[in-house]
């Protein structure tokens, strides 16, 4: 448990708030995304519609036996909320059970032809296509930074850090990275991005890092597509350079948050990288499918991944997995919340009062979707809102927060 005593859940009652708008509004977007998007039959559509339609007023429904493994945990997760509607529960767990209701709905895990059918697959497929460009310059860097990486642990800190940045704005990547003007890819133009960061501990993360090489690495990871594509290329630099032995990608066991990566995601990802017709792309897809077939680099699923439980009640079994690594490294903006078990913390709470509980030291690498944040200092706070008043969701701003000790 946190050292500090639990503020409230964020709700969607909360009139004019994000966690409101979410409800009200993006996630009937969502269901009916899914609809606009995929073959399901008629009955499936009916009750994505009727799902649309109840999230700003209705109640949650009960979930019915899908065959899912994790009926019975989440049976237990909705006794407390029974009969309350979607506004009034903790919107992390909202959300969660929205996209599990998805799955129930569209017979994800019943016997039959929508089996392992991912309803969020088109955005998954168009997020990789539409990002090649981008994919191909940085694979090409990649392989660059790998050449040069037996120039010493100076060398090997400054691409760390570069590629921690890739892997912390992800989707916002573009080819604006780099300067247009500069020949030498190698130096793009990281300094309008830093100016976003507003806690950065990229530095002390990458000494880390290089001063333990050889160790074991985990990353618990967020979405697919170019955001998984730079996660991967981080991974594959961390073994390529002896950084790591063994990195741990930790995924979701079935779909989520529209985007969130599975297994099948990577596989998918290395073969779409694997098909092109690239060197440099071939390069990273090739030495990464090695890894996955040697056992240095391990794909592993878990249901507490897509569970609505805060971080700090993660089952003792994951514990253990999690106290073999040097470093965890927690992407993205849900699982940010779900460090802060996705409560109204003061934006100045530090982060380590917080995240106290896990067995080994993290980095969390994360881009503000949600009104939630910690470790930030009262100036900057005072200072961001006043230029930028949607900056706690827009996703122009981030966070590289390490926490050493518990």
């Amino acid at each position: 448990m946190p050292k500090l005593p639990l503020p409230p859940s964020l709700i969607g009652a909360e009139v004019g708030s994000f966690t409101e708008l979410t409800i009200t509004q993006r996630m009937p977007a969502i269901a009916r995304r899914v609809i606009a998007e995929n073959n399901f039959s008629s009955t499936m559509n009916t009750r994505l519609e009727s799902l649309a339609t109840e999230l700003p007023i209705g109640h949650l429904p009960p979930l019915i036996d899908d065959t899912g493994k994790d009926f019975a945990a989440w049976q237990e997760y909705l006794i407390p909320y029974e009969g309350q509607r979607w506004l009034d529960v903790p919107w992390f767990l909202a959300e969660t059970y929205f996209y599990r209701l998805i799955l129930e709905i569209t017979h994800y895990f019943r016997p039959g032809i929508w089996r392992n059918v991912d309803p969020f697959q088109l955005q998954k497929n168009q997020g990789l296509e539409t990002s090649l460009d981008s994919t191909i310059l940085l694979c090409h860097q990649v392989n660059q930074w790998l050449d040069d990486a037996n120039s010493g642990d100076k060398l090997k800190q400054t691409t760390l850090t570069a590629l921690l940045y890739f892997a912390l704005w992800g989707n916002r990547v573009d080819l604006s990275l780099w300067s247009a003007f500069a020949e030498d890819r190698s130096r793009f133009d990281i300094q309008s991005q830093l100016a976003h960061i507003l806690v950065n501990d990229a530095a002390q993360v990458s000494e880390l890092v290089t001063n333990h090489p050889g160790s074991r690495i985990d990353i618990i990871l967020d979405n697919a597509g170019f955001e998984l594509i730079c996660d991967l290329c981080l991974v594959d630099f961390l073994l390529s350079s002896n950084l790591a032995t063994q990195v741990y990608l930790h995924l979701k066991p079935h779909p989520t948050f529209v985007s969130d990566a599975m297994i099948k995601d990577v596989h998918e990802t290395t073969n779409f990288l694997a098909a092109t017709n690239h060197p440099q792309v071939k390069s990273v897809a090739e030495r990464l499918q090695k890894y996955i077939a040697s056992g240095n680099l391990v794909l592993s699923a878990d249901f507490f991944w897509t569970s609505p439980l805060a971080f700090w009640q993660i089952p003792n079994s994951l514990k253990s997995e999690l106290a073999k690594t040097n470093l965890i490294v927690v992407k993205g903006d849900a699982n940010y919340r779900r460090l802060l078990g996705d409560r109204h913390w003061h934006m100045t709470t530090a982060i380590a009062d917080i995240v106290c509980y896990l067995p080994a030291p993290m980095v969390a690498l994360r881009t503000l979707k949600s009104e939630v944040a910690v470790g930030l200092k009262a100036e900057v706070v005072e200072e961001i809102a006043q230029s930028d008043p949607n900056w706690q969701t827009n996703g122009q701003w981030g966070v590289i927060q390490l926490v050493t000790s518990g």
